[in-house]
């Protein structure tokens, strides 16, 4: 196979599965020629939406094309992970400008496109007729009785398939002691009143103040809660793939070249991916030296030992940031509505924070439990240092620990649903990540 045209060089590209199995040939090329290249720092980048190979690699070559520039005289290598995940084609791609993403989203919701639908079949392999029924039922909305049930049992055999193998990282972000790991509960609930929530908080996103005063249209939400039981499904996949994946892969990178200083960089699910990688680096392996997260679409208190509202449960990465020699930085904006409105109603409702009560209006008090790390940062960790992008960019990044910097500067474009979630590829991100690394 080419090797893919990318704005940088050396380049490579590690392949992982639903199972967090590793494309061999391109793993053992990695290991024999980063020493080969004496490269020092490695930049290893996890996307999160996307629908394929190409998607990703554009993605890559255009957040990385100013790092020649910005750090001329480091021996720099690349690595862009690419892992099954999953794009509804109404999201903007992060490496298209907002008028070319646009063009792309040209169907409204609550239809199931056929970008969306090939999607779906790629990433639940044996599901085509499971997904042609949910089509076809968005297609014609029924009655929103017995019609909304038969869409919900879909939607669950859709996504209730785990990964093969030892369960080692789950979706929830927070854990409970005492309290098992179960499916979602949004997806076992009365359809009807999921869906209603869901329709309220996409009608929020495109307006604010529009869910107090219209009627939910709940087939808008039938297309989110399936929108939002298939990021389950990724969410999980993303640790997964972190854990049993490229923590290993990290690993054997460390035996084969000691030397190289390793810098994890995620967007959106990618973010949970790298992070859920810290779990999964053997013992003693010291040579991830930064973890910059862009837009993470995982809990704010994914890194907590205790939650504020629930002493009796923890952050599933509770002091994995004790693993990287160097800080973990958490790049956040206001601006991104996936993560600042959808995302926290998705994770009450799928029980992500086990023994908080479920009574909650969408807004502060809900995004304060539910709330992402891409849209407020790291939350409840002692230590953690808060800076504004002109801050972080002027002064010296702390050397270990959590940093949470407000990106709302540039990470500020795009419309709904998803908002700025995608609005990744800025100069001054990659300036962060390169601070973040102390690459000169």
């Amino acid at each position: 196979m080419a090797d893919p045209a990318v704005s940088v060089s050396p380049y490579w590209e590690l392949t992982f599965d639903a199972d967090g199995d590793v494309d061999g040939r391109e793993r053992d090329r990695l290991l024999k020629e980063v020493p080969q290249r004496k490269i020092r720092d490695l930049v290893v980048f996890a996307h999160g939406w996307n629908n394929d190979r190409s998607g990703a690699t554009r993605l890559y070559s255009h957040f990385f094309e100013p790092v020649p520039e910005l750090a001329p005289t480091a021996r720099l290598g690349y690595v862009g992970v690419v892992w099954p995940s999953m794009r509804f084609s109404d999201e903007p791609i992060p490496d298209f400008p907002p008028s070319v993403a646009a063009d792309v989203a040209t169907v409204a919701r609550p239809v199931l496109d056929m970008g969306s639908r090939h999607a779906l079949l790629e990433v639940f392999p044996g599901r085509a007729t499971v997904v042609e029924q949910i089509a076809r039922l968005l297609d014609q909305q029924p009655d929103e009785g017995a019609s909304l049930e038969e869409f919900g049992r879909l939607v669950r055999l859709l996504v209730e398939v785990r990964p093969q193998g030892p369960q080692t990282a789950f979706a929830a972000d927070t854990l409970a002691e005492g309290v098992p790991e179960s499916d979602p509960e949004m997806l076992f609930g009365d359809t009807a009143t999921v869906c209603g929530e869901f329709a309220q908080a996409l009608a929020e996103a495109e307006t604010p103040g529009a869910a107090s005063f219209a009627l939910p249209r709940l087939w808008d939400g039938a297309h989110e809660l399936l929108r939002q039981a298939t990021y389950y499904a990724m969410k999980r996949r993303a640790g997964t793939i972190g854990e049993r994946g490229l923590g290993r892969a990290i690993g054997q990178l460390a035996k084969a070249a000691p030397d190289v200083r390793v810098h994890l960089v995620g967007h959106s699910f990618g973010g949970r991916l790298v992070s859920f990688a810290l779990r999964g680096l053997p013992k003693g392996v010291r040579s991830v030296k930064s973890v910059t997260l862009l837009q993470g679409a995982f809990s704010h208190y994914a890194f907590a030992t205790r939650l504020p509202h629930d002493p009796r449960a923890s952050g599933v990465l509770d002091g994995q940031q004790n693993r990287i020699d160097g800080p973990l930085v958490c790049c956040y904006s206001h601006f991104d509505s996936a993560l600042g409105t959808i995302y926290p109603l998705a994770s009450r409702m799928a029980g992500d924070s086990r023994a908080v009560t479920a009574d909650f209006d969408i807004g502060r008090t809900l995004g304060a439990k539910w709330g992402a790390m891409g849209h407020d940062g790291v939350q409840a960790v002692a230590g953690t240092k808060t800076l504004t992008l002109a801050d972080a960019l002027h002064t010296q990044l702390p050397a270990s620990g959590c940093v949470n910097i407000d990106a709302a500067a540039v990470v500020n474009r795009g419309g709904p649903p998803s908002g700025a979630h995608s609005d990744i590829c800025h100069r001054e991100l990659v300036q962060v990540v390169l601070a973040a690394g102390r690459v000169k």
